[in-house]
Protein backbone atom coordinates (compact mmCIF):
# COMPACT_ATOMS: atom_id res chain seq x y z
CA UNK A 1 0.00 0.00 0.00
CA UNK A 2 1.31 3.27 -1.04
CA UNK A 3 0.07 6.82 -0.14
CA UNK A 4 2.13 8.81 -3.32
CA UNK A 5 1.51 12.05 -1.33
CA UNK A 6 0.34 13.45 2.32
CA UNK A 7 -3.20 12.09 2.97
CA UNK A 8 -5.31 13.60 5.84
CA UNK A 9 -5.55 11.02 8.13
CA UNK A 10 -5.28 10.75 12.09
CA UNK A 11 -2.89 8.92 13.63
CA UNK A 12 -4.57 6.46 14.56
CA UNK A 13 -5.91 5.70 11.34
CA UNK A 14 -2.30 5.75 9.55
CA UNK A 15 -1.19 2.95 12.03
CA UNK A 16 -4.28 1.40 11.58
CA UNK A 17 -3.14 1.26 7.76
CA UNK A 18 -0.72 -1.46 8.10
CA UNK A 19 -3.37 -4.13 9.04
CA UNK A 20 -4.26 -3.99 5.57
CA UNK A 21 -1.06 -4.81 3.62
CA UNK A 22 1.75 -6.83 3.81
CA UNK A 23 3.64 -3.35 3.58
CA UNK A 24 2.85 0.59 3.98
CA UNK A 25 4.96 3.59 2.21
CA UNK A 26 3.49 6.97 3.27
CA UNK A 27 5.18 10.04 1.33
CA UNK A 28 5.36 13.40 3.31
CA UNK A 29 5.71 15.49 0.13
CA UNK A 30 3.56 15.87 -3.14
CA UNK A 31 5.13 14.19 -6.26
CA UNK A 32 5.92 16.52 -9.02
CA UNK A 33 4.44 14.93 -11.87
CA UNK A 34 3.32 11.97 -13.42
CA UNK A 35 6.64 10.29 -13.72
CA UNK A 36 7.33 10.63 -10.36
CA UNK A 37 4.04 9.26 -9.29
CA UNK A 38 4.61 5.90 -11.56
CA UNK A 39 7.70 5.92 -9.66
CA UNK A 40 6.35 5.94 -6.49
CA UNK A 41 3.57 3.39 -6.42
CA UNK A 42 6.08 0.94 -8.46
CA UNK A 43 4.69 -2.50 -7.90
CA UNK A 44 2.26 -1.37 -5.41
CA UNK A 45 -0.76 -3.10 -5.55
CA UNK A 46 -3.04 -0.47 -3.70
CA UNK A 47 -2.63 3.39 -3.74
CA UNK A 48 -4.04 6.66 -1.50
CA UNK A 49 -3.93 10.07 -2.54
CA UNK A 50 -5.77 13.32 -1.46
CA UNK A 51 -6.56 15.83 -4.18
CA UNK A 52 -3.95 17.83 -4.94
CA UNK A 53 -1.86 14.49 -7.39
CA UNK A 54 -3.72 13.35 -10.73
CA UNK A 55 -3.88 9.56 -11.14
CA UNK A 56 -4.31 9.71 -15.22
CA UNK A 57 -4.20 6.96 -17.76
CA UNK A 58 -0.84 7.88 -18.38
CA UNK A 59 -0.04 6.18 -14.72
CA UNK A 60 -2.16 3.79 -14.63
CA UNK A 61 -0.42 2.41 -18.04
CA UNK A 62 2.47 2.04 -16.17
CA UNK A 63 1.17 0.49 -13.00
CA UNK A 64 -0.29 -2.67 -13.82
CA UNK A 65 -0.05 -4.17 -10.52
CA UNK A 66 -2.60 -1.22 -9.08
CA UNK A 67 -6.04 -2.77 -7.94
CA UNK A 68 -7.10 -0.29 -5.60
CA UNK A 69 -7.16 3.49 -5.38
CA UNK A 70 -8.26 4.87 -2.38
CA UNK A 71 -9.12 8.83 -2.67
CA UNK A 72 -8.69 10.05 0.21
CA UNK A 73 -11.00 13.31 -0.75
CA UNK A 74 -13.67 13.94 -2.12
CA UNK A 75 -15.21 12.11 -4.71
CA UNK A 76 -18.77 12.67 -6.30
CA UNK A 77 -18.24 11.92 -9.53
CA UNK A 78 -16.08 10.56 -12.01
CA UNK A 79 -15.55 13.82 -14.27
CA UNK A 80 -15.30 15.87 -11.16
CA UNK A 81 -12.52 12.92 -9.89
CA UNK A 82 -8.59 13.42 -10.23
CA UNK A 83 -8.28 10.12 -11.10
CA UNK A 84 -9.53 8.52 -14.60
CA UNK A 85 -12.31 6.41 -12.94
CA UNK A 86 -13.25 4.82 -16.19
CA UNK A 87 -10.32 3.18 -17.38
CA UNK A 88 -9.22 2.58 -14.08
CA UNK A 89 -12.73 0.63 -13.81
CA UNK A 90 -11.98 -0.91 -17.67
CA UNK A 91 -8.69 -2.21 -15.72
CA UNK A 92 -10.57 -4.12 -12.86
CA UNK A 93 -9.37 -1.17 -10.70
CA UNK A 94 -11.52 -0.47 -7.51
CA UNK A 95 -11.18 3.36 -7.09
CA UNK A 96 -12.78 4.72 -4.11
CA UNK A 97 -13.49 8.24 -2.44
CA UNK A 98 -15.16 10.29 0.56
CA UNK A 99 -18.52 11.88 0.33
CA UNK A 100 -19.98 14.28 3.00
CA UNK A 101 -16.68 14.57 5.77
CA UNK A 102 -16.40 18.58 5.71
CA UNK A 103 -19.19 19.88 7.36
CA UNK A 104 -17.74 22.94 8.68
CA UNK A 105 -18.83 24.75 5.41
CA UNK A 106 -22.42 25.27 6.63
CA UNK A 107 -20.91 27.17 9.82
CA UNK A 108 -18.90 28.83 7.26
CA UNK A 109 -21.92 30.38 5.15
CA UNK A 110 -24.39 31.16 7.90
CA UNK A 111 -21.34 32.81 9.91
CA UNK A 112 -20.27 34.77 6.69
CA UNK A 113 -23.79 35.58 5.87
CA UNK A 114 -24.71 37.26 9.25
CA UNK A 115 -21.99 39.16 9.67
CA UNK A 116 -22.83 40.53 6.05
CA UNK A 117 -26.20 41.31 6.90
CA UNK A 118 -26.00 42.75 10.28
CA UNK A 119 -22.65 44.50 9.90
CA UNK A 120 -20.49 42.98 12.03
CA UNK A 121 -16.94 44.65 11.52
CA UNK A 122 -18.74 45.75 8.03
CA UNK A 123 -21.26 47.81 7.08
CA UNK A 124 -24.52 46.30 6.80
CA UNK A 125 -25.33 44.94 3.77
CA UNK A 126 -28.69 46.37 3.11
CA UNK A 127 -27.74 49.76 5.16
CA UNK A 128 -29.67 48.51 8.51
CA UNK A 129 -29.04 45.09 9.92
CA UNK A 130 -31.32 42.33 9.33
CA UNK A 131 -32.18 38.46 9.89
CA UNK A 132 -32.08 35.79 7.78
CA UNK A 133 -35.68 35.45 8.65
CA UNK A 134 -37.71 36.15 5.20
CA UNK A 135 -34.41 36.20 3.52
CA UNK A 136 -34.43 34.49 -0.18
CA UNK A 137 -32.23 32.23 -0.34
CA UNK A 138 -31.44 29.70 -3.44
CA UNK A 139 -29.50 26.76 -3.74
CA UNK A 140 -27.95 25.95 -6.63
CA UNK A 141 -26.95 21.53 -6.04
CA UNK A 142 -29.02 19.94 -3.40
CA UNK A 143 -26.34 17.36 -2.43
CA UNK A 144 -25.31 16.36 1.13
CA UNK A 145 -23.98 19.72 1.57
CA UNK A 146 -26.24 21.85 -0.44
CA UNK A 147 -28.93 20.58 1.73
CA UNK A 148 -27.43 20.79 4.68
CA UNK A 149 -27.00 24.61 3.84
CA UNK A 150 -30.52 24.71 3.03
CA UNK A 151 -31.37 23.29 6.58
CA UNK A 152 -29.45 25.62 8.53
CA UNK A 153 -31.28 28.44 6.26
CA UNK A 154 -34.61 27.20 6.98
CA UNK A 155 -33.65 26.74 10.96
CA UNK A 156 -33.10 30.91 10.89
CA UNK A 157 -36.08 31.75 9.01
CA UNK A 158 -35.42 32.12 5.64
CA UNK A 159 -37.76 30.71 2.53
CA UNK A 160 -35.56 27.79 0.44
CA UNK A 161 -35.82 27.49 -3.03
CA UNK A 162 -33.40 24.89 -5.19
CA UNK A 163 -32.46 24.17 -8.60
CA UNK A 164 -30.79 20.58 -9.23
CA UNK A 165 -30.83 18.02 -12.25
CA UNK A 166 -34.17 16.79 -10.85
CA UNK A 167 -36.94 17.46 -8.19
CA UNK A 168 -36.08 16.02 -4.60
CA UNK A 169 -39.40 14.95 -2.66
CA UNK A 170 -37.47 15.38 0.09
CA UNK A 171 -36.73 18.57 0.08
CA UNK A 172 -40.25 19.49 -1.39
CA UNK A 173 -41.23 17.79 1.80
CA UNK A 174 -39.57 20.22 4.30
CA UNK A 175 -41.40 23.21 1.71
CA UNK A 176 -38.50 23.95 -0.29
CA UNK A 177 -38.93 24.89 -4.04
CA UNK A 178 -37.69 23.50 -7.44
CA UNK A 179 -37.19 26.35 -9.74
CA UNK A 180 -35.35 26.42 -12.81
CA UNK A 181 -31.75 27.17 -12.98
CA UNK A 182 -32.13 31.13 -14.43
CA UNK A 183 -35.83 31.74 -12.13
CA UNK A 184 -34.01 30.72 -9.28
CA UNK A 185 -30.96 33.30 -9.67
CA UNK A 186 -33.53 35.75 -10.74
CA UNK A 187 -35.95 35.20 -7.70
CA UNK A 188 -32.53 34.89 -4.73
CA UNK A 189 -31.23 37.55 -2.86
CA UNK A 190 -28.54 35.08 -1.67
CA UNK A 191 -26.88 32.05 -4.20
CA UNK A 192 -25.49 29.69 -2.35
CA UNK A 193 -23.59 27.40 -5.85
CA UNK A 194 -22.87 23.42 -4.35
CA UNK A 195 -21.89 22.03 -7.18
CA UNK A 196 -19.00 19.11 -8.15
CA UNK A 197 -15.93 19.84 -9.16
CA UNK A 198 -15.19 21.35 -12.19
CA UNK A 199 -18.90 22.05 -13.10
CA UNK A 200 -20.22 25.06 -14.79
CA UNK A 201 -23.31 26.27 -14.37
CA UNK A 202 -23.38 30.22 -14.49
CA UNK A 203 -22.16 32.20 -18.00
CA UNK A 204 -23.59 35.24 -18.88
CA UNK A 205 -26.95 34.58 -19.47
CA UNK A 206 -27.03 33.41 -15.85
CA UNK A 207 -25.65 36.37 -14.28
CA UNK A 208 -28.52 38.74 -16.36
CA UNK A 209 -30.98 36.70 -14.56
CA UNK A 210 -29.37 36.83 -11.23
CA UNK A 211 -29.04 40.56 -11.42
CA UNK A 212 -27.96 43.64 -9.58
CA UNK A 213 -27.59 43.43 -5.47
CA UNK A 214 -27.18 39.94 -4.75
CA UNK A 215 -24.89 38.15 -2.71
CA UNK A 216 -23.10 34.85 -4.35
CA UNK A 217 -21.79 32.06 -1.96
CA UNK A 218 -19.59 29.10 -3.84
CA UNK A 219 -18.43 26.03 -1.84
CA UNK A 220 -17.61 23.70 -4.24
CA UNK A 221 -13.39 23.34 -5.07
CA UNK A 222 -13.46 25.66 -8.37
CA UNK A 223 -15.46 28.13 -9.59
CA UNK A 224 -19.09 27.54 -10.47
CA UNK A 225 -19.01 30.25 -13.35
CA UNK A 226 -16.84 31.19 -16.22
CA UNK A 227 -14.95 33.91 -15.18
CA UNK A 228 -15.49 36.41 -17.79
CA UNK A 229 -18.83 36.57 -17.19
CA UNK A 230 -18.36 36.63 -13.55
CA UNK A 231 -15.68 39.32 -13.75
CA UNK A 232 -18.53 41.58 -15.36
CA UNK A 233 -21.28 40.62 -12.64
CA UNK A 234 -18.87 41.97 -9.90
CA UNK A 235 -18.44 44.93 -11.32
CA UNK A 236 -21.96 45.93 -10.27
CA UNK A 237 -23.12 46.48 -6.88
CA UNK A 238 -22.81 42.63 -5.69
CA UNK A 239 -20.95 40.44 -3.37
CA UNK A 240 -19.24 36.87 -3.42
CA UNK A 241 -18.00 34.86 -0.76
CA UNK A 242 -15.55 31.73 -1.45
CA UNK A 243 -13.48 30.03 1.57
CA UNK A 244 -11.25 28.50 -0.77
CA UNK A 245 -8.66 30.24 -4.33
CA UNK A 246 -9.67 26.99 -5.46
CA UNK A 247 -13.45 28.34 -5.60
CA UNK A 248 -12.99 31.76 -6.41
CA UNK A 249 -10.44 30.61 -9.58
CA UNK A 250 -8.28 33.43 -9.88
CA UNK A 251 -5.54 34.97 -8.03
CA UNK A 252 -6.34 38.32 -9.86
CA UNK A 253 -10.01 38.18 -7.99
CA UNK A 254 -8.87 38.45 -4.40
CA UNK A 255 -8.34 42.02 -4.07
CA UNK A 256 -11.48 42.98 -5.39
CA UNK A 257 -13.52 45.10 -3.69
CA UNK A 258 -16.94 43.23 -4.13
CA UNK A 259 -14.52 39.61 -2.83
CA UNK A 260 -14.34 37.51 0.18
CA UNK A 261 -12.36 34.82 0.13
CA UNK A 262 -10.32 33.83 3.54
CA UNK A 263 -8.18 31.42 1.02
CA UNK A 264 -8.69 28.42 4.34
CA UNK A 265 -10.78 25.74 3.50
CA UNK A 266 -13.38 25.71 5.71
CA UNK A 267 -14.10 22.31 5.39
CA UNK A 268 -10.76 21.17 7.17
CA UNK A 269 -11.87 20.66 10.85
CA UNK A 270 -10.52 18.15 13.59
CA UNK A 271 -14.31 16.84 12.95
CA UNK A 272 -13.41 16.61 9.16
CA UNK A 273 -10.25 14.68 9.91
CA UNK A 274 -11.79 12.31 11.77
CA UNK A 275 -14.52 11.85 9.91
CA UNK A 276 -12.30 11.36 7.03
CA UNK A 277 -10.17 8.84 8.51
CA UNK A 278 -12.98 6.77 9.72
CA UNK A 279 -14.24 6.89 6.06
CA UNK A 280 -10.71 5.95 4.24
CA UNK A 281 -10.20 3.01 6.86
CA UNK A 282 -13.87 1.47 6.02
CA UNK A 283 -13.63 1.67 2.19
CA UNK A 284 -10.77 -0.05 2.45
CA UNK A 285 -12.18 -2.90 4.84
CA UNK A 286 -15.00 -3.26 2.96
CA UNK A 287 -12.53 -3.58 -0.19
CA UNK A 288 -10.76 -6.17 1.56
CA UNK A 289 -14.05 -7.66 2.72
Amino acid sequence: LVAIEPVSLVLSAEKALYSFADEVVMYSDIPAGDNEIIARIGDADAVLLSYTSQINRYILERCPNVRYIGMCCSLYSPESANVDIRYANERGITVTGIRDYGEGVIEYVVSELVRCLHGFGQKPWEGIPREITGLKVGIVGLGKSGGMIADAMKFFGADIAYYARSEKKEAGAKGYRFMPLNELLTWSEVVCCCLNKNTVLLHEAEFKALGNRKILFNTGLSPAWDESSFTRWLEEDNLCFCDTLGALGSTALLTHPHVRCMQVSTGHTRQAFDRLSEKVLANLSEYNG
